[in-house]
Formats: structure tokens, sequence, C-alpha cells
């Protein structure tokens, strides 16, 4: 007999603003299961999250917590204020006083002592303290939303260890596809406010996606053919030209109703980089360069040749000096010795991880047209301001909404918006997979892939890099960086260590070969039977139909079943059989019809 699950969301429904986010939403996990939770920027995940942690009450639905079971809750921003010191936050967390001590050991294998006060800590030191909460509590369930946000890349794959090795059942939600691929045993995905569920890894989510909404759309393409059928018998059949049968206006009208519900993930993002004239063939050229942190050696006689299309990823620790690194690439520092050159011709656009450049005061359409007017200045051409936001995902009504009210992933979507509008034959790119979703960072992917020009990245990705990068630059921690050709993974081969989870590497500068399919076998036209049927089909639902009213007709006399139950009981039984055999015509003629169209479209 399967166990109960420990914590069970059923038929979750939530409205906020007028417009319903989850509608019939849910998801259930048991012991010891990793469960992903996956959707659009927007689409609700957090929310979803926030009503299994008892943060936030659904309009409808229930939510079943084991009793006994113990659950700890992951925010995107923790907040600490309540506990002076980051120790008292952890040991706060630890629910058995026997388990205190291991609050020390977690807080020091995340680079804190325990005495920082909380009130000065930095957005990567607060979530380290969260996350050193909730696993030093070893909770019977652990509710993750991004736990990989403001980590660098050495305290990602601490912390993936750290996670593989607990017990818990956990519910997670993270746009880094490594840690989705290592981690998880089953997928949850949540789309236009319903979920649907996937018990196998993420490394066959986005395959099974595709299914999904491949049929989605067949379901689709069949709707609107039995739309464009009902709208001719409407026009043009026997029975219209006399009386329109209420029935089928109804039935025509649900079925409109039900193509405006069918309708593909709303939007997909347009991400274009306007290219600038071709620059020189070296961007940038750093010969014995050294620059130190008082007494902290952070470049150390760095030699660097940076080409034209390269797509260079920088990676390190926090505090290792990427962001400086870019800096001194792109002649915003200089070195304390040695020399830097930048080729000519370079026009940059620079994306930075803390969006400095966007004002929280303006508005949305005048972040992105400068607060000129109502247009975009894209290359040398002019797009308006609500077309380009509609690019981006944006809605029309978002256009005077200030900076300062968009998510995380909405400021990284205009943040791209105003980068990529600007003509470059250098893109710098400082963290730009923050708070993205699935959907947008493999847009972004397609497009750098895509680019022209010279790509600087910095990013604790590692499967973004593996996708995106032509060589990694990397840091040892003693102020040395060594250049790895191939992406995160050939990085890490080449120092003799293997990748944890290495199903979804795929570097770009390799693309598999697509496999060969087999010839396909078309015939030019439909058979002589399928034709005919094709042709009489619609003559014989006429019949059908002409038949169906008459038995209605009989039936519509409220006295019959009284007078003649006999009758009533022939009429019944005749029009459920007719009903039968239109619902198969019908069946028959949608095959026939969207085959001839295949044909025809081939």
């Amino acid at each position: 007999m399967a166990l109960p699950p420990l914590l069970h969301l059923q038929d979750i429904t939530l409205t906020l603003g007028g417009k319903p986010l989850l509608e019939g939403a849910g998801f259930a996990v048991g012991k010891g299961e990793r469960v992903c939770l996956v959707g659009r920027n927007g689409s609700g995940k957090s929310t979803l999250l926030k009503i299994a942690a008892g943060i936030i009450q659904p309009d409808a639905g229930s939510v079943f917590l084991q009793p006994g079971a113990s659950l700890r809750y992951l925010p995107q921003e923790p907040d600490l204020s309540a506990y002076a010191t980051t120790a008292d936050y952890v040991a706060a967390q630890i629910d058995d006083p026997s388990m205190e001590w291991r609050t020390a050991p977690m807080l020091d294998a995340l680079g804190l002592t325990g005495q920082e006060s909380t009130a000065h800590l930095s957005g990567g030191e607060t979530r380290r303290c969260a996350i050193a909460g909730v696993l030093a509590a070893a909770p019977d369930i652990l509710l993750l939303d991004e736990p990989t946000n403001h980590l660098d890349m050495p305290t990602i794959e601490w912390l993936e260890r750290e996670l593989l090795s607990l017990g818990s059942a956990m519910v997670m939600i993270s746009h880094d596809r490594r840690l989705l691929s290592t981690l998880s045993r089953s997928v949850v995905w949540l789309d236009r406010g319903i979920t649907r569920r996937l018990d196998e890894g993420f490394d066959r989510f986005e395959s099974w996606r595709e299914e999904v909404l491949e049929q989605e759309e067949r379901d689709a393409h069949k709707l609107d053919r039995q739309i464009a059928r009902e709208e001719d018998w409407m026009r043009y059949g026997v029975t219209a030209r006399r009386k329109r049968n209420v029935r089928r206006v109804r039935e025509l009208a649900a079925l409109r109703t039900a193509r405006r519900e069918a309708v593909r993930a709303t939007g997909t993002v347009t991400l274009n980089a306007q290219s600038a004239a071709t620059s020189s063939r070296l961007v940038a050229v750093a010969e014995n360069v050294n620059k130190t942190w008082g007494e902290k050696h952070v470049i150390h006689d760095l030699n660097l040749r940076v080409l034209r299309g390269d797509r260079l990823g920088i990676v390190g620790a926090n505090g290792a000096g990427k962001t400086t690194l870019l800096r001194l690439l792109t002649g915003g520092d200089q070195p304390d010795s040695g020399t830097v050159t930048l080729g000519p011709s370079l026009s940059m656009v620079t994306l930075d991880q803390q969006r400095r450049s966007l004002n929280p005061e303006r508005t949305l359409a005048e972040t992105l047209t400068d607060g000129g007017g109502d247009m975009v200045q894209i290359g040398d051409e002019k797009r308006h301001v609500i077309g380009y936001m509609k690019d981006f995902l944006f809605r029309p009504e978002q256009a005077r909404t200030p900076v300062s009210a968009l998510s995380g992933g909405e400021r990284g979507r205009l943040m791209l918006a105003c980068a990529l509008a600007k003509p470059s034959n250098l893109l710098i790119l400082d963290e730009p997979t923050n708070d993205l979703d699935l959907e947008t960072l493999d847009i972004l992917q397609d497009m750098l892939c895509n680019y022209n020009g010279t790509v600087l990245l910095v990013s604790h990705d590692r499967d973004f890099l593996d996708r995106i990068a032509t060589s990694v630059l990397a840091a040892d921690g003693t102020g040395a960086w060594i250049e790895y050709a191939g992406g995160y993974s050939d990085m890490l081969i080449q120092r003799g260590l293997q990748p944890l989870e290495t199903s979804q590497t795929v570097p770009t500068s390799e693309p598999s070969k697509p496999r060969e399919q087999p010839a396909k076998q078309v015939a030019r036209k439909l058979s002589y039977k399928d034709q005919f049927a094709l042709d009489n089909l619609p003559k014989e639902m006429e019949k059908l139909e002409a038949k169906a009213a008459a038995h209605r007709a009989s039936m519509a006399d409220p006295d019959l079943y009284s007078k003649d139950p006999k009758a009533f009981t022939k009429h019944s039984t005749e029009l459920q059989k007719i009903e039968e055999k239109l619902a198969e015509c019908e069946e028959k003629w949608l095959e026939l019809e969207m085959k001839r169209e295949a044909l025809l479209s081939e």
C-alpha cells in the first residue's frame, strides 16, 4: 500500500489583481522525493510554494501537511532582521536542541563565522545564512525558491552535494538546469494556472513539454477544422437555410471558447542583438597585468588575448575579482602594472548584475525610450514602445509601471531589452541569467550563439557556460587566471575532474550531428476511397442531423411519455444511435480533412 504524501496541495485557486493566477493547481511530495517546480516567470511558482509553506492562503483548494512532519522554506529574499547574528538565525531554525551543534559547521561551510550582524549582510551572505538555516534543521520537507541566486560556483557545487546527501523531501524552483538535472526525480510544470506532473528527472522535461504543447496544437488544429465545418453548416446547410438549430449555435459558441483557451503558452521572448560595424580582429590584449585590493592579489601576471568572435566565460568564487577583470578588459579600470590594449572600433554594451542602470522611479516605457516619447531606437530603426515591450513578454498595460514595481525576472528582461536595442560588437554580460526563466534563457542562448560580435561573460550557471563559452577563464584563488578551451565541463575535465552531472551539457562549439530521418513515403493525393468519403460525409451528416431533429421534435411533446412510453423509448434509443453515428462521421471527416491539408502542404 502506497504511503500518504508528506505534503499535498490540491485544486489550489488564487486570484491576484482580478486575474486568476492559479486555477486548480497542486502537487504532492512523498518521503525522500525530489521535485522541481518549473514554469514561466510570473506563472505563480513562488506563490504556489508560499501556499505550500502556509505563508499565503489560497482562495480555494486544500493544503495537507502530514501531522508531525517538519517543513522549512527558503524564500528568494530571506528576512533575517528578527535575529542579531547569523548564528542566532540558524540556531532558531533547529527544533531539536540536541542538534544545535550543526549551527557552527554549517555556517563555516558557507563561509560565515556566525558572528556577522544580520543588519549588515550582503545579498549573497543573507542567502548563505538562510541556506545554512534550512539545511541545519534537516526537515522532512524542504521548499527551496531559487537556492543558487547570489551564490558563486564553489558554493553551488557544495550545495548540490549537500542536498544530494539529505534524506529530506524537496520541492525546488530554480533556473539552474544543472542543479535541476542532478537533483530532480520528478517535475511539476505550472503553466497557465494549472499543473502537470512528469515522474522523471528534469533531463526529460523539455522534450516532454514540447510533446504536450505539440499535442495541444494538434487538438487546436482539429478544433479549428471542426469550427470551420460548423460555420460552413451554419451558412450553407439545408437545415440552416430553413431554421438555425439552437443546439448547433450553442455548440459553435462552445467550440470558439475552447479554441480561445487552447492557446500555446502566453507569448515568447524575441531577442535580437543589434550588430554594429565589425571590430578589429584583436578585441583586447592583456600583458603581464597585475591588480591588488589592499593586500590581496586578485590578478597576478595575466596574459590574455581576446579575439573577435570569442565567447569568453569568466568563473571564480565570490571575491575572486571577476567583475574587476571585466572592467580591466573593457577599459573601465586600470591595472596596477602591465598593459591592457583595446582594439579600435569597439561598440560595447554592458549588462551588469546589479542593474544599476535602471532608474526605479522611471516607468517601463520611459526606460526603454530614454524618456523620449513612444518610440524605441533599435539600431537604425524605430519601433513603437508597446510593440517592443511585447517582444520581451511585457503587457501593454505595464508601460506606465514603475521599474521599482517589477519583479526580479521582469527587471532582468527589461535590462536585456535596453541592452539589445543598442548596436554593439562587444557584449559584456555580468550574471545575465539571474531571475530569467528557462524559456528566456533558451532564447538568450540562441541569440548569443548567433551574435556576430564578441562576448565577455561572467556566470555561475554551468549549463549556460557549456552552451555559450568557447573558452573559460578561471581563477585559482591565488590571483592567477587560467584559460581553458571549451565550456565549464570541458574545464573540469582538463583539470582532471569529472562533472557531477553532464547529461545536460551541450557545447555549442561542437553541435551534434542530426540523425538522418528515413525518407517519407507520402502519397500525392488521397486515395479514391478516402476522397469519396470526404466528398460524401457532409451529405450523410446532413441526413443524420435531419433524422435527429425529427426525433427531438417528437420527444419535445411533454405528454409523449405518459401517452406512449414505448414510442418515447424508441425515439430516445434511435436518437442516441443517430448521435453516435453522427459523431463517428464528424470524426472521420475531420481526420480526412486534416490528411488532405497535410498532403497539400508537402
